[in-house]
C-alpha cells in the first residue's frame, strides 16, 4: 500500500502529519477536551502509555504554549517505549504494570497532586475480541492504581477502553473511585466496536452504559475515505511523519532482514559458501 493510499484512507491521519502531532489520536484529546474543558485551571498532568507522544504534544501546547505562566507546569509522560523529547514534558521509560515504575511516576509528585491523568494506551491486539477487551480492562485498572496515588480529589481521569459485553463492571469499578463517569467516543475514533446484548445481563449487572459523541459531529468522519483535495484549488502535498519511532518493536526483525539480505550473494557472483 502506497503513501497516498493510506492517506487517503484516513483523513485524521494526514492531518496529524500536516499539523505536526506526532499521530493522529491527538485529535481525540482535542475533541475530548472541546466537550469537557479537561484543561481548565490545570498544571499538573501525567500521561499514561505516553508513546508516541501526541497526547503529551497536546498537553504541553494547551498548557505550556498557550499559557502565560508555563514555569508552574509539569507534565510526565510514561512510557515502556522510548519516545522522542518534548520540550516541557518529563519522560519516564517503564512498564506501568509495575511498582517500581509506579514509584517513579509518585516521586515526581512527592508532596503534590496531578490535576489530570490521561492514559491512551492500549496492547498490541489478536483479534480475539475477548482476550484483547480483557487485556486492556487490566491496563485501564493499572493506570487506576497509579491514578489513586497522584491524582487530587476532585481531578479527571481519561482512559481508553474496548467497548464490549463487559464494559459495564468497568464502569461499576471506575464509580467506586469517582462520582461522574462518563464514556464517550471522539468524532476522530473509530467506529469498529464488539456488539454487546444487554438482554442477557441480569440483576445489579443489568446497566446500560451510554456512549456519548463528543467533537465536532458535522466534522470528518474516521471512517470515510476522502479525497487527497480537500480544499478546492488546493493541491494535496505530501508530509513524512512528524516523529518516527526511535526503537519500534518491529526493529530486530528488519535488522534480521538486512542482514539477511547482506548475506547473499549478488546475480553473477559464485559464492565460497558449501
Amino acid at each position: 500500500m502506497g503513501r497516498s493510499s493510506k492517506d487517503k484512507r484516513d483523513v485524521y491521519y494526514r492531518l496529524a502529519k500536516e499539523e505536526g502531532w506526532r499521530a493522529r489520536s491527538a485529535f481525540k484529546l482535542l475533541q475530548i477536551n472541546e466537550d469537557y474543558s479537561l484543561f481548565n485551571g490545570v498544571k499538573k498532568v501525567v500521561d499514561l502509555c505516553a508513546a508516541p507522544g501526541s497526547w503529551s504534544q497536546v498537553l504541553a501546547k494547551k498548557l505550556i504554549e498557550e499559557k502565560d505562566t508555563p514555569d508552574d507546569v509539569k507534565i510526565v509522560a510514561v512510557d515502556l517505549q522510548a519516545m522522542a523529547p518534548i520540550p516541557g514534558v518529563i519522560q519516564i521509560q517503564g512498564d506501568i504494570t509495575k511498582k517500581s515504575t509506579a514509584q517513579k511516576i509518585i516521586s515526581h509528585f512527592e508532596g503534590d497532586y496531578a490535576d489530570l491523568v490521561v492514559c491512551d494506551g492500549a496492547p498490541d491486539v489478536t483479534g480475539l475480541h475477548d482476550i484483547d477487551e480483557y487485556i486492556q480492562a487490566q491496563l485501564l485498572l493499572a493506570a487506576l492504581n497509579i491514578t489513586t496515588h497522584v491524582l487530587k480529589k476532585g481531578g479527571n481521569f481519561v482512559a481508553k477502553i474496548f467497548r464490549g459485553k463487559d464494559v459495564t463492571l468497568l464502569y461499576s469499578q471506575l464509580k467506586i473511585f469517582f462520582p461522574l463517569v462518563s464514556i464517550f467516543k471522539p468524532r476522530s475514533s473509530r467506529n469498529s466496536s464488539i456488539d454487546v446484548d444487554f438482554n442477557n445481563l441480569e440483576g445489579p449487572n443489568r446497566i446500560i452504559v451510554p456512549f456519548l459523541a463528543c467533537g465536532d459531529l458535522s466534522g470528518f468522519d474516521s471512517d470515510r475515505t476522502y479525497p487527497l483535495q480537500l480544499e478546492p484549488g488546493k493541491e494535496y502535498v505530501y508530509h513524512p511523519p512528524t516523529q518516527s519511532p526511535i526503537h519500534p518493536p518491529y526493529e530486530e526483525a528488519c535488522k534480521l532482514r538486512k542482514n539477511d539480505q547482506l548475506s547473499k550473494p549478488s546475480d553473477g557472483v559464485k559464492s565460497n559458501i558449501h
